[in-house]
């Protein structure tokens, strides 16, 4: 937070100077704090990001999981922290409390031995989760039958499918779910264009490359609007094949053990998306 500007001592202090010569040190003064770069910050921040190299180097935490971070159009203000988890070495498990939300930091302490601990559905004023959640098998709430995408994970393989596919025929099949809406890429093309959809919050995605990684994002500042997100993505060079938009603003959330980045949300949320090592053997 800038200090702020002593004109106010300046002119109520005794002075010999003209009264005109005052008044002017005063506008100048006063010009230049105008002119100062605006600093939008978080009411939360987050830890600092760990030391990277330049921006299109991956930073490996341990085999299988990398992050980096990606500054779209040059505004820090933007930025994304990106995680690529390979599935064949990370399990995914969806956890959901009805009408129990907590901090990040009782996430935590709670599911001590997972590497990523993301914020999951959208939730009402009581705390209960809209769209569907699974959690080991169980399901929660109704799939959005109009809009969005869900994060599944079948037979411990992770995918995303558009509310258009989304199926339940195949019952227990399913073993973990989240949900969240817009759709922001689909079949490696753009896939949100609402007009209307200008403002910038913090952001939490999910998606999945096309070497079937998952990716998880988080913007901890300010973001981008979801159409202008939903056309960022789909030109990086991460390759994504499909993502979706999960809860964000004051939900958003991250724990990133391995590098030690932590960012928590400003409210607590009730359904989580975590992520643990498999066991070796």
């Amino acid at each position: 937070m800038s200090r702020p500007c002593k004109v106010w001592d300046k002119l109520n202090a005794p002075s010999s100077l003209p009264y005109s010569l005052a008044a002017g040190f005063a506008v100048l003064c006063l010009t230049a704090a105008c002119n100062l770069p605006l600093r939008l910050l978080p009411t939360v921040m987050p830890s600092p990001v760990p030391a990277a190299s330049p921006e299109p180097q991956w930073q490996t935490i341990e085999v299988g999981l990398q992050w980096r971070k990606l500054i779209p159009n040059g505004d820090d203000l933007a930025q994304l922290i990106v995680v690529r988890i390979d599935p064949s070495r990370y399990r995914f498990r969806a956890i959901y409390q009805p009408g129990g939300a907590e901090s990040l930091s009782n996430w935590r302490a709670r599911e001590a031995d997972a590497s990523v601990i993301i914020n999951a559905n959208f939730f009402d004023s009581n705390d209960i989760a809209l769209g569907l959640v699974v959690s080991d098998g169980a399901a929660h709430g109704i799939a959005y039958q109009d809009r969005g995408g869900a994060f599944l994970v079948r037979s411990g393989a992770p995918e995303i499918v558009s509310y258009r596919s989304l199926s339940f025929s195949e019952g227990g099949n399913i073993e973990q779910a989240v949900q969240g809406f817009p759709l922001l890429v689909e079949d490696g093309r753009q896939a949100y264009y609402a007009a209307g959809s200008g403002e910038r919050t913090r952001r939490t995605v999910i998606g999945i490359d096309r070497s079937g990684n998952v990716l998880i994002m988080v913007a901890p500042f300010l973001g981008l609007s979801l159409a202008d997100l939903s056309a960022y993505l789909s030109k990086t060079d991460l390759d994504i094949d499909a993502a979706f938009n999960l809860d964000g603003g004051g939900s958003t959330m991250i724990a990133l053990a391995g590098a030690d980045y932590f960012q928590p949300s400003l409210e607590p949320v009730p359904a989580v998306l975590a992520v643990y090592r498999r066991a070796s053997g």
